[in-house]
């Protein structure tokens, strides 16, 4: 996308040790996870006790869904990056070109396809590239050519005789 900085970190990534703040932002991370699972659980005891309450939280999900599903991005409007976890391994990752680094796209933690963790902190992090490059400008489509009727030809023909002889008229000839 035009006008964005990519911006890498901690690059190259297969050297890339772990910092302090990298350890304290796991830890948060983790921290949340905890208190995330806990509402989530409690969200379900309450489910299961009001049925009606689950109907509604199905539909809410559902309808999150359809929203999440119509803003579907286009291939080459996503930014593919390579990021290196807190748990050492390197995966790729994606967002929406208009970030300048992942972590801003919103990938602050990711799981890790590796050793499993379901919650690993982005501590470093490179641009590759676009998924795709963009579209083709589509050709300019012409409109087919309506062949006129004979009607309308012997109408246009009349009318442009017509024109001749006021045109002979006017000037004499």
């Amino acid at each position: 996308m035009r006008g964005v900085e990519y911006r890498s970190s901690g690059v190259p990534l297969e050297d890339y040790e772990l910092t302090r703040s990298d350890h304290c932002r796991q830890k948060q991370s983790e921290e949340s996870s905890r208190w995330v699972q806990r509402q989530v659980d409690e969200d379900i005891a309450k489910c299961r006790a009001d049925p009606a309450r689950a109907e509604r939280r199905r539909q809410a999900f559902e309808e999150l869904a359809k929203l999440l599903e119509s803003f579907k991005k286009q291939d080459h409007e996503i930014m593919r990056w390579r990021v290196r976890l807190y748990c050492g391994h390197i995966i790729e990752t994606q967002a929406h070109c208009s970030y300048a680094d992942p972590i801003s796209a919103g990938a602050y933690t990711k799981p890790c396809p590796e050793c499993r963790e379901e919650r690993t902190t982005v501590v470093a992090y490179e641009p590759i590239g676009l998924l795709a490059g963009p579209p083709e400008p589509e050709p300019a489509r012409s409109l087919p050519l309506k062949r006129p009727t004979r009607a309308e030809l012997e109408r246009r023909v009349e009318a442009l005789e017509k024109e001749n002889e006021r045109l002979r008229a006017k000037h004499g000839a």
